[in-house]
């Protein structure tokens, strides 16, 4: 077994920062990590930010340039990954190669939550998570046009920010009551309401795309499920994502919401772990099963596996925190505020520059900033060691933020 290599199934966050961590801590067997699109591993938040804006090529995006993996001895395998034969500790490839393992971890991530409504399959309606879906959105742009973007998340956000900016006319379509709605206080979604609006994107609640209509095959408009039309030369859709656990499921690993995992991040099989957005791992600092889709996430369950199998393992106990970028606004997250029964505002919404303290029985369990930095950093320190300030800390503006620090 000890010339086998550790294999990564997936290139994103968390299989790169998985090879990369293993030989930044002295690991000197052979690593592989099997990479299923045709690009170098790549970073996938710019892909609807800085990138989908136009800043820089696919180069741009890459993580390291072919000549690391090779300095690196990282072998980049490209195929993809079809079943696990667990008795003989093997992988067995869509090309039909066979590559065994002293370890496997599965870093398979998620993938788009397709819409099923009437047309939905036309080449007019896009999705925004790799890059080849980025790069023809980028390319959209210079149409112009009337675009529908279908769910008011992050992502769907981001991309509404950006096309407005570059032109388009933007109506967006979300069923719950309103933007963000899983992810923020209402708060937060009051700002970003307003800011969208005022750049003329038209925002549409409690209503649903049922179909979308075309002639000779492009979009002609989206019908909502009030029975309104919406006129559009192009949808773009952004309804979350589904986590990747067939692999796993099939070698009969157990699999609910993602592939269920220890606080080690290993699988029922202790030859085989799970990392990133597909992992839903025994949470430590939150007492409950997560499955979190965050570039935090992916690289710090990464970091913990690559001690694991260097001889330094502990649980996995990362502070979760997130960012998102909408038009000139950043908006930043740190710990989980699911379940919050206070919220405190720090600073001034109307001047663009403000944070959501929340509180579960009188204690801080998540900071939301808006164009905020200091206090999402200040969140984030705190947080980690599991502190707290008291409601009427938070909200006075006086209060030195570094004191409860010290």
């Amino acid at each position: 077994m000890a010339d086998q290599p550790i294999l990564i199934v997936g290139a994103g966050h968390a299989g790169f920062q998985l090879a990369a961590s293993l030989r930044q801590a002295g690991y000197e067997g052979p690593v592989g990590l099997i990479n299923d699109e045709a690009h170098l591993p790549y970073q996938r938040p710019p892909l609807s930010k800085a990138y989908l804006k136009g800043a820089g090529g696919p180069d741009s995006v890459m993580f390291r340039p072919e000549k690391f993996y090779h300095d690196q001895r990282i072998e980049l395998i490209a195929d993809r990954a079809a079943a696990i034969d667990r008795s003989a500790r093997e992988l067995v490839c869509a090309s039909g190669a066979s590559r065994p393992y002293k370890h496997l971890v599965l870093a398979t991530g998620a993938r788009n939550r397709l819409i099923d409504v009437p047309n939905a399959g036309l080449e007019d309606v896009l999705y925004l998570r790799t890059l080849d879906e980025s790069e023809a959105l980028r390319q959209r742009f210079e149409a112009g046009g009337r675009v529908v973007v279908v769910g008011a998340g992050f992502i769907g956000l981001e991309f509404a920010a950006t096309a407005r900016a570059k032109g388009l006319e933007v109506e967006v379509v979300e069923l719950a009551p309103r933007v963000m709605a899983r992810a923020v206080t209402p708060e937060i979604s009051d700002y970003f309401q307003r800011r969208h609006s005022e750049a003329g994107i038209r925002l549409h609640f409690g209503v649903q795309a049922t179909s979308i209509t075309s002639e000779e095959g492009r979009v002609t408009g989206v019908t909502l499920s009030d029975g309104r039309p919406i006129a559009a030369d192009l949808v773009v859709v952004g309804v979350g994502v589904l986590p990747n656990v067939e692999l796993a499921a099939e070698a009969g690993l157990p699999v609910a919401s993602g592939i269920i995992v220890d606080e080690h991040l290993l699988t029922a099989d202790p030859d085989i772990s799970a990392i990133g957005d597909c992992a839903l791992f025994a949470s430590v600092r939150f007492g409950a099963p997560l499955r979190l889709e965050s570039v935090q996430n992916a690289a710090d369950q990464a970091r913990c596996v690559a001690a694991r199998l260097t001889g330094n393992a502990n649980s996995y106990d990362g502070l979760p925190w997130f960012w998102s970028d909408q038009g000139p606004d950043k908006l930043q997250i740190a710990g989980l505020t699911t379940g919050y029964d206070q919220v405190v505002v720090r600073g001034d919404a109307g001047q663009g520059s403000f944070s959501a303290f929340c509180y579960k029985a009188g204690r801080l369990i998540g900071i939301e900033s808006v164009n905020r930095a200091s206090d999402h950093v200040f969140g984030r320190r705190l947080l980690a060691v599991n502190g707290s300030i008291a409601p009427e800390q938070a909200a006075d503006t006086s209060f030195d933020l570094k004191q409860a620090l010290a």
